[in-house]
């Protein structure tokens, strides 16, 4: 585990970053339905820390488990960006998002979050894509942009969280593909999730419903979805990929993501699923092929062992 090895990524390693990204890309895409029917049955504020204090529970135990150092002062900084971003911002604001908007209206601006993270790359990442890049990537975001305005239904409050959502998980993926280089995906969002339970855990126990009674089980069955999954499970694959593949680059492929999810609330919640929908879904594959054309991929990278062994 302590054992690392810094190398330039080879077209393997790029490949295996772009399926990586696509795993973590595809788990976080049933995040927004999920949360939508957490918060049917619970407070949103309370979903929001009840899924940072039991993934960060489960953190630990990896800790633990796999033995990881602290990370270095120089990361200290970085890593509680990222807790601010998709630990508690990108959570929150949606969680409150979605009692103003259906999770169908609320995923299109998960286009945007492609954009934001390459900004934030650029700043954080000190990446510097192409102009071509820049040309795929603002089709993209244009395309998925339009599609929500020609949905209508807009709910000024609503549309105003989201884009405080995306604007925090921006931060928190290009901060947490930065370090994912040497830290590690899994070291990165583990620690994340424990520096922030001495926050997480005391809220949850203090937000926590008297009784389950009125809950129902799929407003528990989508906690725990956003809880395991969506808080840990998909960030070890999305900042692996974002760490081998470039943050601006694999970021992209999240344009895919509002139109998977939406398949999702479509099929969970029985949301309607336009023929327009699979049209700018067919625009925005081709978008996400030019930028990985375009895109470029980091000098090097520092891999752990341990996630030598991951999927």
């Amino acid at each position: 585990m302590t054992s690392v090895a810094t190398r330039h990524p080879t077209r393997s390693a790029r490949f295996g970053g772009w399926l990586d990204g696509l795993i973590g890309m595809t788990i976080f895409s049933a995040s927004l339905p999920a949360t939508r029917v957490a918060v049917l049955g619970f407070d949103p504020l309370f979903v929001t820390v009840a899924r940072a204090a039991i993934a960060g529970a489960l953190a630990m135990g990896l800790l633990r488990l796999t033995r990881a150092s602290w990370p270095r002062r120089t990361d200290l900084a970085g890593v509680l960006v990222v807790a601010g971003g998709v630990v508690v911002g990108f959570p929150l604001f949606t969680a409150l998002a979605l009692r103003h908007v259906t999770s169908a209206h609320a995923i299109v601006f998960l286009g945007l979050l492609p954009l934001s993270t390459a900004l934030f790359a650029v700043f954080r990442a000190h990446e510097r894509p192409p102009v071509a890049f820049w040309a795929f990537a603002l089709a993209g975001a244009a395309l998925v942009g339009g599609y929500a305005i020609a949905a209508g239904g807009t709910d000024l409050a609503g549309d105003a969280l989201m884009v405080a959502a995306i604007i925090v998980c921006g931060l928190g993926y290009a901060e947490g593909g930065r370090l994912s280089r040497h830290m590690g995906g899994l070291a990165v969002i583990c620690w994340a999730l424990v520096l922030s339970l001495p926050l997480s855990a005391p809220l949850a126990l203090l937000l926590s419903p008297r009784s389950l009674a009125g809950v129902g089980w799929p407003a528990v069955a989508g906690l725990a979805y956003v809880s395991v999954f969506s808080m840990l499970v998909g960030f070890v694959f999305w900042y692996r990929g974002l760490a081998l593949g470039g943050v601006a680059a694999v970021g992209q492929l999240q344009l895919v993501q509002p139109f998977l999810a939406l398949i999702l609330a479509a099929t969970l919640l029985g949301e309607m699923v336009s023929p327009a929908m699979l049209l700018v879904l067919a625009g925005v594959v081709v978008c996400v092929g030019g930028t990985r054309r375009f895109a470029t991929v980091p000098k090097s990278v520092t891999v752990l062992e341990i996630e030598e062994v991951l999927p």
